[in-house]
């Protein structure tokens, strides 16, 4: 149901705002890969943080006067950088990892993990409760992600059913271990920016927030530059052109755009209608699999990614 107290453009302005979000964050997972498969993971994931970080402090500065949220309390900052350096600094890293070895659309799968590990996550350190319908879908999106992750790769009996014009993606372990390490990240880091925006009885700018939060994943991967002597490669890389345009899309795509875009979601619809349909991005990813990437989708990985995303529902439910 539609919140009725909020004036709409149209009576599904929300929702369409929703699958608009989805779409910007599938589209610019393939820039992302595709950058990530040229320079690097790390280079795309500092690339897309600078890119996105000018986007986001200028908007500030059309919306509230200021480049950077100075109004916001101390301990506010403190919880959304910390926020910003474990989900878009090692979160991201090793999502972009995954990306380049099993490819977005088993990865963004993975993610789908992020909102009943987040709900775990709460259970513990914010004393979150949850109905027992709720329980069921963690347990039912565990299982629609198993089903496609523990899918043979097209070996022995399976391989005669795939066409030879398409192209078995292999689910390796490290893959899914990149993955699972992303979506961790990504669960913790929303953990600490939902601490980071709640001041006393009110909420922070959220577009402010996500701005501290993306400044500091910035900081974060520069530090993990500097750590693992990565400079060479990134002035190296700022001579492919195209990987850099790959990235600059992307980077408007993805923490600019799609997140403004789930941000003006929640503004004009539910906050559990927005996700529902913003938790579509791994079914939104087959059809980038199969008719760009020639990818062979098996009917279990189509099932196994339904059930993830009806398990979801069910957890927001």
């Amino acid at each position: 149901m539609r919140g009725t107290s909020i004036e709409t453009l149209t009576p599904f302005t929300g929702e369409i705002i929703a699958f608009l979000t989805v779409l910007c964050w599938a589209v610019g997972s393939q820039f992302f890969e595709a950058a990530g498969k040229r320079v690097g993971e790390l280079t795309v994931n500092l690339v897309r943080l600078v890119l996105a970080a000018v986007f986001l402090c200028l908007t500030l500065l059309v919306t509230r006067g200021q480049l950077v949220p100075w109004d916001f309390p101390l301990e506010n900052w403190g919880w959304l950088a910390l926020s910003g350096v474990i989900g878009f600094a090692l979160g991201d890293l090793f999502l972009f990892k995954a990306f380049v070895e099993i490819g977005p659309r088993i990865s963004m799968l993975v993610m789908s993990l992020s909102a009943p590990v987040t709900a775990l996550i709460g259970l513990v350190f914010l004393n979150e409760t949850y109905a027992p319908l709720q329980w069921l879908g963690i347990a039912v999106t565990l299982g629609g992600v198993a089903m496609v992750i523990l899918e043979r790769n097209g070996t022995g009996p399976t391989r005669l059913a795939v066409p030879r014009n398409r192209i078995v993606k292999k689910i390796t372990p490290h893959g899914v271990v990149m993955a699972v390490l992303g979506m961790l990240g990504q669960s913790v880091g929303y953990i600490f920016s939902k601490v980071g925006m709640q001041s006393g009885d009110a909420m922070l700018d959220p577009i402010a927030a996500t701005t501290i939060r993306v400044l500091a994943g910035t900081l974060g991967v520069i530090v993990i530059f500097f750590a693992l002597g990565w400079w060479p490669k990134i002035w190296q890389s700022r001579r492919d052109a195209k990987a850099m345009a790959f990235a600059s899309v992307g980077a408007f795509l993805g923490p600019y755009l799609g997140v403004t875009l789930s941000l003006a979601a929640l503004h004009y619809t539910s906050a559990g209608v927005a996700s529902t349909i913003m938790a579509l991005t791994p079914v939104m990813l087959i059809p980038f699999a199969v008719f760009i990437h020639n990818e062979h989708v098996s009917v279990r990985a189509f099932v196994g990614t339904l059930v993830a995303f009806s398990g979801i529902v069910l957890l927001i439910l």
